[in-house]
């Protein structure tokens, strides 16, 4: 078959996990002809959707990770290329985004159905790739940050108490009486938010002893995501049932301000090394991580099934955690 000449221009986003919807564009794009010839890592993707301008197209699941070639027939001699993201770990059940230390290690948790008390409650992935328990006896572990000299805090929805992890996984109860307590993140003076998906955020004093309501928030059908910028604000997401959730912001009084109501089903917060969040938006089915700079447009940087965190490697690169698997993405500017 004989196709114009197309010459593609563009392709979105620049990371990818197997399944997920990519986008191709350029001009002139042969709609009736469309399903014929792209390819994504040699294999044939199945086209979702065709438009003079642009077509999308799902990344088949044999792709290999590493940066893909992408090609389609009706544009010879052009070819893009895609990121596919790197499995780090798998058999994970994770609700929130993973944490991660000074030495680059990777926490992530085991949450389990309600009530399950899982032989593991989180796992450790060192830098090179290895994974082991490290924390056990957490009902559904849901949220992990880290205090700001360094120590692992752990959240159960089950139980409503924030862990304290040693370095060799023993845990103690730091505070309690928290309700649905999933949702965590240190303010630099080592206090701790920690928010109750039933409709409150909490504030802890740094030795745990004095718990006070920072805020109130709708009601999460799902969780409370947390996350501390570098202007020492807090940004929270909550999704709801309606079509649309927003992004807060939260000044050091508990003064809420709405950053962008246009996410549907919006879950983990993550900032980069150059402080510009990231936010995992999750709905119908389609799920992805945009980067969202101050002042400026969100840019979709990683689509792909069932995403529900992010978080970030000193050197930069990108953890994008599913319901049950990390992967990583070189940094993406």
């Amino acid at each position: 078959m004989t196709f114009p000449a197309v010459t593609l221009t563009g392709i979105e986003p620049p990371g990818v996990l197997a399944g997920a919807r990519l986008w191709l564009r350029g001009a002139g794009v042969p709609v009736p002809a469309a399903e014929a010839g792209v390819s994504v890592g040699g294999a044939p993707a199945r086209v979702l959707f065709a438009a003079p301008d642009r077509i999308a197209v799902e990344v088949p699941r044999v792709v290999e990770p590493g940066p893909t070639p992408v090609r389609a027939a009706w544009s010879p001699g052009a070819t893009l290329f895609v990121h596919v993201g790197m499995p780090m770990a798998t058999g994970l059940h994770q609700v929130d985004s993973p944490a991660v230390d000074a030495q680059g290690r990777v926490y992530a948790a085991f949450s389990g159905p309600r009530g399950q008390d899982t032989p593991v409650s989180v796992y450790r992935v060192e830098a090179d790739g290895g994974r082991e328990p490290f924390v056990e006896g957490i009902v559904n572990a849901t949220s992990l940050a880290f205090s700001p000299t360094g120590v692992l805090h752990v959240s159960s929805r089950y139980d409503g108490v924030v862990y304290r992890v040693g370095d060799d996984g023993r845990t103690n109860p730091f505070v309690s009486e928290l309700g649905v307590a999933c949702g965590l993140a240190f303010a630099p003076d080592g206090s701790l938010f920690v928010g109750d998906r039933t409709g409150t955020l909490h504030h802890v004093s740094a030795d745990g002893l004095r718990t006070t309501v920072f805020a109130t928030m709708p009601a999460s059908v799902a969780a409370y995501h947390l996350a501390m910028g570098p202007d020492e604000q807090l940004y929270v997401t909550g999704p709801t049932l309606a079509t649309h959730d927003a992004i807060y912001r939260f000044d050091a009084s508990g003064r809420q301000e709405v950053l962008d109501r246009t996410f549907g089903r919006p879950q983990g917060l993550g900032f980069d090394a150059h402080g510009v969040l990231h936010v995992v938006e999750a709905l119908a089915g389609v799920s992805g991580i945009y980067r969202c700079p101050a002042g400026g447009s969100r840019r979709l940087v990683v689509s792909g099934p069932s995403l529900v965190g992010v978080a970030f490697l000193p050197g930069g690169d990108l953890v994008a955690a599913t319901a049950d698997t990390l992967y990583s993405f070189p940094s993406i500017p």
